[in-house]
Formats: C-alpha cells, structure tokens, sequence
C-alpha cells in the first residue's frame, strides 16, 4: 500500500525538511511581491515577525498537518494520474486548491485570541488567493520533492 502525503510528509525525519523548505519558500514568495498588495503583504509578514518573532515558523509547524490534509486528494489524484508535475497539476485545479489551503489559514485566522496576528491576516485575506495561486507550481514542487 502507499503511503499517504501525510504519512510521508509528517514522518519525524522529513517533517522539519519540509517546515523548512516551507519557510523558505515563504520567503521566496514575498520577496517577488510588489505593488499595493504585495507591500500589504510584507508589511503584515514584517509586522508578525516584530512582535512575535518566529511565529511563522511555529504557524508553519501547527499547519502544515492540516494543509497536507487539504492536498491529500490532489496527490492521491495526481499520482493515479501519472502526471509528472505536481506543481501543474495544482495549477490545473488552481481554485479548488486554493480555497481548500485558505480555509485552514482562515480557521485558524479566526481562531486566534492575538489581535496583532488577526489584524495582520485580515489586512492580506482579500488578496491571499491570488497570491496562493500563484505560488501553486513552487507548493507542488516542494510536496514532490519530498513524496516522491
């Protein structure tokens, strides 16, 4: 039997590659933004980081359990298909899989008893699915590169 995304992306030796490897391309992602939107976005990343330093990080460990879950039928899709990039494949369903992503940061927006953190996410809501879309091909490399 194979084994799931979350049984392969959660396991204790891959789990901190991939927290990583998240982080990283958080990083990426913002470092590409520009315009109106893209200024809101660091700003609120920036505004995090100051009073609550590492918390994107901590965020990334406590959601990533979660949005493995919400990319478990894209992969399971995915590799019955017998495509060769996940990352396309993403693109290809590109709504469905962002609002499925969103839906756990929005969750866990609502959540939070820390009104720096809530104000922060709510200044970038309006705009996060267009900036999940765009970084679906980077999400599905970095899921394929440590399922495959």
């Amino acid at each position: 039997m194979t084994a799931t995304l979350q049984q392969t992306l959660l396991a204790p030796h891959t789990q901190p590659l991939v927290i990583a490897d998240c982080q990283t391309l958080i990083e990426q992602e913002l470092s590409g933004m520009s315009g109106v939107s893209g200024a809101a976005v660091k700003l609120a990343y920036k505004t995090v980081n100051k009073f609550s330093p590492g918390h994107v990080r901590y965020m990334v460990e406590v959601l990533l359990p979660q949005m493995t879950n919400e990319l478990e039928p894209y992969w399971a899709q995915f590799t019955a298909s017998g495509g060769p990039e996940f990352g396309d494949y993403l693109v290809q369903h590109g709504d469905a899989v962002t609002e499925a992503l969103l839906s756990v940061t929005d969750a866990r927006g609502a959540a939070s008893n820390r009104p720096v953190i809530t104000k922060a996410y709510g200044a970038v809501r309006d705009k996060a699915a267009r900036h999940v879309t765009a970084a679906l091909p980077r999400v599905g490399a970095l899921v394929q590169k440590h399922a495959a």
